[in-house]
């Protein structure tokens, strides 16, 4: 079950591709945050998607939202498709405990050992202020993010 609307969402701790902690805390009180997970680095639909939000960074940054990207691949993995695809905002791994930040916030699929493609936009006071969540055959439209954010 994922967090629902109007909560504070859960603080977690993971590396990003380059092996630097971020915390969700870290953002609070500075700006919203929008976390995406994703099932597998390098597949297609997920190369699609955050390819979609690499093109389209300045729909989040203008209204100073930063895009963070978690999946369960491990941390080396995610530099190598970061710097394939250069992706010019973090990419977590969520590899070890494996999925633990991916169950919390209810999107982990253990039958597949991956997370799910889930979206949670979070304010700079660390409230969830949206989210969707969608099986992994099934892109994200780049039109949500862009009415969520509007919606701040």
């Amino acid at each position: 079950m994922t967090i629902e609307i109007g909560t504070t969402a859960p603080d977690f701790e993971l590396k990003d591709q380059h092996g630097q902690t971020v915390r969700l805390s870290d953002f609070r009180d500075r700006q919203p945050v929008v976390l995406v997970f994703f099932p597998f680095a390098f597949s297609g639909i997920c190369t699609g998607e955050l390819c979609e939000i690499r093109d389209n960074l300045k729909i989040f940054t203008t209204d100073g939202v930063q895009v963070v990207g978690i999946s369960c691949d491990p941390m080396f993995t995610l530099r190598a498709f970061a710097e394939t695809e250069g992706y010019e905002f973090p990419l977590l791994s969520d590899f070890w405990p494996h999925g633990a930040v991916s169950s919390t916030f209810g999107v982990f699929n253990s039958e597949g050992g991956r997370a799910e493609r889930g979206t949670f936009l979070i304010d700079k006071e660390g409230v969830l202020r949206w989210s969707v969540v969608n099986p992994a055959g099934q892109a994200r439209p780049l039109a949500a993010y862009e009415e969520a954010i509007a919606a701040l």
